[in-house]
């Protein structure tokens, strides 16, 4: 501490002796200086604005992502009990056609694909289509003179997207290509 009591060195102490150190400036026009913060609160308030628009958009993308995808775990849930379903169904096809609750199961089936269609929900087309490890999940491999390797057989559990999403992937069996020569020709 100095003698006048504070932390603050005699020189610095007084304004005068401040301004003694210091580059002497050229006065401002107050004109100028007022149209420079003018300007400067001006494009704060521009970039702030801006700043609250992208929010708004990024918080209304969002919004709309949760409500899109907001029901894919109660879908993808779904899913198996209807595979059973339609398991059901084909059993009580083979019964018969025209019974009724062939009829009665045909009609909870249509409302369950046409709520699956609301939700945005759609089956992945895979037979016939080239394996896809981002779409499919090859369960086997057999050979195929008909059509080439890697192209998928049989499908054997559906797969389905909400959206661009995928839900469950196709369970399918792909071609390994045409039977070997050498493996046709030898007994078994």
């Amino acid at each position: 501490m100095t003698e006048n009591g504070s932390d603050i060195p005699p020189a610095e102490a007084s304004p005068s002796a401040a301004a003694d150190h210091a580059a002497p400036e050229t006065p401002l026009d107050p004109i100028e200086s007022l149209q420079a913060e003018a300007s400067r609160w001006k494009d704060l308030a521009y970039r702030s604005q801006a700043e609250l628009d992208n929010f708004r958009k990024r918080a209304a993308r969002e919004a709309q992502e949760a409500r899109a995808y907001a029901n894919a775990d109660l879908l993808r849930s779904l899913l198996p009990i209807m595979d059973n379903f339609e398991m059901g169904l084909e059993a009580a096809r083979a019964e018969s056609e025209k019974s009724m609750i062939f009829m009665g199961m045909s009609m909870v089936q249509r409302q369950m694909q046409d709520f699956l269609r609301e939700m945005g929900v759609q089956e992945i087309e895979s037979h016939g289509k080239p394996f896809d490890p981002n779409s499919h999940e090859a369960v086997a491999q057999e050979p195929s003179d008909v059509v080439g390797e890697g192209t998928v057989l049989r499908v054997t559990r559906r797969g389905f997207r909400i959206k661009d999403r995928l839900l469950r992937a196709a369970s399918v069996i792909v071609s390994s290509g045409p039977v070997k020569a050498e493996a046709a020709t030898q007994p078994a």
